[in-house]
């Protein structure tokens, strides 16, 4: 059957979007089984600033989330086990699983350690089925690493990443083309790749709150209050995601933003935020053997107004003291006290870009698309 704006039967791509369950506290579940059953908490020490990198499910039943203040998620969960990343033993169970999908196909995107898309289209020409080559992957996975990744499959990446996150955890689901507008209609906007907070924010205003609403919104509308990313909202919303699986895809930057409920206004908590987000980039940029020579702060105002202010200094840092040292300069640049009753911010985030490989001393210069987001491992 014809996939919804992608054309004939025979063009249709059969994506699958895998994505290691709660890996970073799995692998140690894994690895140390008295902590089987148990909620575990991976990330900062929760007498201090840290936050959580991710959480075991019997976690998350307290509310506790990844990218929250590790003291939050001590309060939430007083019996939780904090445990300090060990990225050796992730990278080596990422290494495991990524072997797995690249036996099916060379056309395998990795997002993150835990997370990757894979393009099966040919491997499917013989009339092997997706759903198939999906199961046999997790059952692999499973048997091969002692750990467990949900699956989706579908006709592109938002529908395959939407799917594996819908059956979660241990779980697998399909969404045909025919069954692609029916499922994205009901789902909230911020399900959407690309649609951020603030992007929520301004949709709401517009009376635009679900899928199907955006769907019915027109692309000038969508142009004229978003600018040329308006044209990505109309074509997600009816299901079309043309993206490429990039099996040499190189990060830009590695970043990580928060948009509050309530507007910051104190300056000390403004640092407070920062030094935790360069916790969670530091932890990913080692996880990735990246370092990086650029240091950016980004700011979103009350009124929208958006700054972005950066440093380079001489060698490549990825250690969270080396960033949080120029985070004061930074603020103070990207926030002057002098902006007086305007000096309070909606957004934060803090970015690493000039990128190289600790490993391989490789200067990574590719550019990021548009839509690329931060990374939020775990």
């Amino acid at each position: 059957m014809p996939s919804e704006g992608t054309g004939t039967t025979s063009s249709v791509r059969k994506i699958i979007h895998v994505d290691m369950d709660a890996f970073f506290a799995a692998v140690e579940q894994r690895d140390h089984p008295e902590l089987r059953g148990k909620p575990v908490i991976v990330g900062g020490d929760p007498a201090g600033r840290g936050v959580v990198a991710t959480c075991s499910y019997e976690a998350r039943r307290f509310g506790v989330h990844s990218a929250m203040t590790a003291s939050r998620a001590k309060s939430l969960c007083p019996q939780g086990i904090f445990l300090r990343p060990r990225m050796d033993a992730y990278r080596h169970a990422s290494q495991q699983v990524m072997e797995i999908l690249h036996s099916y196909t060379s056309l395998v995107e990795p997002l993150s350690l835990d997370e990757a898309f894979l393009d099966v289209t040919e491997a499917t020409s013989d009339g092997l089925l997706a759903i198939e080559i999906a199961k046999e992957i997790r059952g692999r996975i499973e048997s091969e690493t002692g750990l467990t990744a949900s699956a989706g499959v579908s006709y592109n990446k938002l529908l395959a990443k939407l799917a594996s996150d819908w059956r979660k955890p241990n779980g697998l689901m399909v969404i045909p083309p025919e069954r692609g507008l029916a499922f994205l209609a009901p789902l909230h906007v911020s399900k959407l790749h690309g649609i951020g907070p603030a992007t929520v924010d301004k949709l709401a205003k517009l009376e635009i709150h679900t899928v199907l609403e955006l769907r019915h919104t027109s692309q000038q509308t969508l142009v004229s209050n978003f600018g040329k990313i308006g044209l990505w909202f109309h074509e997600v919303a009816n299901g079309i995601d043309l993206r490429p699986v990039q099996p040499n895809r190189v990060r830009k930057s590695v970043g990580s933003e928060r948009t509050f409920p309530t507007n910051l206004n104190d300056r000390q908590e403004m640092m407070t935020v920062l030094t935790e987000m360069v916790e969670r980039v530091s932890s990913h940029l080692s996880a990735l053997d990246l370092a990086g020579r650029t240091v950016s702060i980004k700011a979103r105002f009350p009124d929208f107004q958006t700054v972005t202010r950066a440093l380079t200094v001489p060698e490549p840092i990825w250690r969270p003291e080396a960033i949080s040292a120029i985070l004061p300069t930074l603020l103070a640049r990207a926030v002057p006290t002098d902006r007086g009753a305007h000096a309070s911010v909606r957004l934060l985030g803090v970015a690493i870009s000039g990128l190289v490989n600790t490993q391989t001393d490789v200067v990574i210069v590719d550019q990021l698309s548009l839509l690329d987001e931060t990374v939020l491992n775990g």
